[in-house]
């Protein structure tokens, strides 16, 4: 298995990727996609809409939809950790995620 540094909502795209490189930008990508934004696949993405509960609550609920879209959109990578960081006083909560990756791919 392969294991990677944090992976942090996607800020460029490299169209030529491949392999690892192509998995760990797909997480990326969809760390930093909400859901009903893409117009041919609104489902893609995770559901961003968290509000008006207790901080602990808020992240557990991030790392909870965050899983699920990668699990679904990105079978190939393997959640080893999910850390949420940030400010949640002024709303501002940004997953990072750990995968782990088969070597044989």
């Amino acid at each position: 298995m392969y294991v990677v540094e944090p992976i942090e909502p996607m800020k460029n795209i490299d169209f030529g990727a491949t392999g690892v490189d192509e998995i760990l930008q797909n997480v990326a990508f969809i760390l930093a996609t909400a859901m009903m934004s893409c117009p041919l696949d609104r489902e893609f993405g995770w559901d961003m809409t968290v509000i008006d509960s207790p901080i602990n609550i808020v992240k557990a609920r991030i790392i909870a939809k965050v899983t699920e879209a990668i699990n679904k959109f990105e079978p190939r990578a393997l959640i080893a950790s999910i850390e949420v960081t940030g400010d949640g006083l002024v709303g501002s909560l940004k997953p990072k995620v750990k995968v782990k990756i088969n070597e044989s791919i």
